[in-house]
């Protein structure tokens, strides 16, 4: 069985959400967001590694009020950096020697299927490199910055990127090393860094309910999600653990 590390980039300001609390740390039926999304991968057989990203100014926070689960549960803290390629980036430098393939799932995205997850990381294991990713089944405009419809854009062919993203190690090393800071300031996920370098991303079709936190109405919708999912064997807390929370 390939063995896959796990990295969750945490390192956003996510300014789109409001309030003094960052989405990461907000609370989705009782626990954080960034843990909801952890917990999607810890009774996997083939994962051996999590990576938690966050910014430089919330690891005493995380360590302080999470340090103890994470420790618990095996995941390894890194600091990220003020861009997302730049908090990828000191994950990837935390990956373990002997892993063949990385994903990269948004710490924000906690209502991803295990499903999904078993078929992305199957396809990576085919092609190299493999996204979720939603096909986009509404009218599409372009508007510019006066609000003004610009274009009608024809939505065939047209997906919306989702996570986690799978490559084999090496692809998404290799990617990174070739990215110049010029593009850096706008790649938006790490597929895009791939099909930069010249490496095909392939896709597996999932669909709207892999959501990802962006703003504060998206927790309602987050939760009733999780809710609607068939009800599945979860690691169970320790007394300390649950006071935790």
């Amino acid at each position: 069985m390939a063995k896959f590390t796990v990295m969750l980039p945490a390192a956003g300001k996510g300014d789109r959400f409001g309030g003094s609390e960052k989405k990461t740390f907000a609370k989705l039926d009782g626990r954080p967001v960034f843990m909801r999304s952890i917990e999607i991968f810890l009774n996997r057989d083939d994962v051996q590694q999590i990576i938690l990203a966050v910014a430089p100014e919330d690891v005493s926070q995380v360590k302080s009020q999470y340090g103890a689960n994470l420790g618990f549960m095996g995941v390894k803290l890194v600091e990220g950096g003020s861009r997302r390629v730049d908090t990828v980036r000191a994950a990837l430098a935390a990956v373990a020697a002997d892993c063949e393939y990385v994903a990269v799932h948004d710490a924000v995205r906690p209502c991803v299927a295990a499903d999904w997850v078993d078929a992305v990381f199957a396809e990576a294991q085919k092609t190299g490199a493999a996204i979720l990713a939603c096909p986009l089944n509404g009218t599409i405009k372009r508007v510019g910055d006066s609000k003004v419809i610009d274009e009608t854009v024809p939505r065939t062919g047209l997906c919306e990127a989702q996570t986690p993203q799978a490559f084999r190690k090496t692809v998404l090393i290799d990617a990174y090393s070739k990215l110049g800071d010029a593009l850096a300031e706008h790649v938006t996920d790490d597929a895009e860094v791939v099909e930069l370098s010249g490496h095909p991303v392939s896709i597996v079709i999932s669909d709207a309910s892999n959501l990802k936190i962006t703003t504060r109405g998206d927790l309602t919708l987050a939760a009733a999600v999780l809710k609607s999912r068939p009800p599945k064997a979860v690691r169970k807390l320790g007394a300390f653990e649950e006071a935790q929370w």
